[in-house]
């Protein structure tokens, strides 16, 4: 009986198999363009690919390599000597890079401890002016009139008290008129920290009286007679408060004149801030002992 030959050209299956193959390619190909990838797996995907099929970068060697000689059957090159290095790095792999990139936003920026130094004594510089303004704001009249003056140097400003308007020739007793003008400068001192540092000054002309046996006596009675003053504001610690009589050693002026030794007759109340930074430290607590 003859065989019947098969219809001419492909079988009638493979155009049902070409339609679900090309349907799935699209399939495949429509949730690969839905999917997000990201990046930094699918590099650390490719890189463990490239290892895991030998394509790696580096062998990583446990031991120092070893040849093989035919008089000898294993020997070791000598160790080179140690280079000086005067700088170390850390290395980071492409992939980890990019990862802190896009972690932190820092990149290669490091911030080194004298960049944090010089920031912090900015910042410091900065709340100093800002407490200058304050203070000139408040004691607008006093300044005017001359009873207060006041001084900014970086990390410091100088409160003047004057013996004009706040105490008597050869007393230390404040007048009962100067308390608002104390109570000024308490309501600005309480919200900034800082240590204050109270010091009275005298002129030249020695003093002996009941009281006061010289001007060291006298010169440390005013600054404590301040110093109560301030502390009427309670927001005001102890802590950051320190006393100094200092008579006639640090004048302003000469003492031959009779204007001098008026500039020289005086209580300071110093606010200093920062020197815990010059000592490498980056706390302020406000008072400093």
């Amino acid at each position: 009986m003859p065989k019947k030959c098969p219809p001419p050209g492909l079988p009638q299956y493979l155009a049902t198999f070409a339609d679900l193959m090309a349907l799935l390619m699209c399939f495949f190909v429509l949730l690969l363009s839905f999917a997000q990838i990201d990046a930094i797996r699918f590099k650390k995907m490719a890189d463990s690919m490239k290892d895991a099929f030998g394509v790696q970068r580096e062998i990583p060697a446990n031991e120092i390599v070893k040849g093989v000689s035919v008089i000898k059957q294993e020997w070791s090159p000598s160790v080179a000597e140690q280079a000086v290095i005067s700088e170390l790095r850390q290395e980071t792999s492409e992939t980890e890079h990019e990862h802190l990139k896009l972690k932190d936003g820092l990149g290669e920026e490091e911030i080194s401890e004298e960049r944090a130094l010089e920031m912090a004594r900015e910042l410091i510089q900065q709340e100093m002016a800002e407490q200058f303004e304050e203070l000139s704001k408040a004691l607008e009249k006093q300044i005017e009139s001359g009873l207060i003056s006041l001084e900014h140097e970086d990390r410091k400003i100088i409160i003047r008290i004057r013996e004009k308007g706040s105490f008597a020739s050869g007393s230390a007793r404040l007048d009962p008129g100067f308390d608002e003008v104390m109570n000024k400068i308490s309501q600005v001192l309480v919200n900034r920290p800082g240590t204050i540092m109270v010091a009275g000054h005298t002129d030249s002309i020695p003093i002996r009286t009941g009281r006061f046996r010289s001007n060291w006596e006298l010169s440390a009675a005013r600054a404590v007679t301040v110093l109560h003053s301030l502390l009427r504001n309670k927001g005001i610690k102890e802590e950051r408060v320190l006393v100094q009589g200092l008579a006639d050693t640090k004048p302003l002026e000469g003492n031959d004149t009779p204007r001098g030794r008026a500039q020289n007759r005086r209580v300071e109340l110093i606010v200093m801030r920062g020197e815990d930074i010059d000592n490498g430290d980056f706390i302020d607590t406000g008072a400093k002992q």
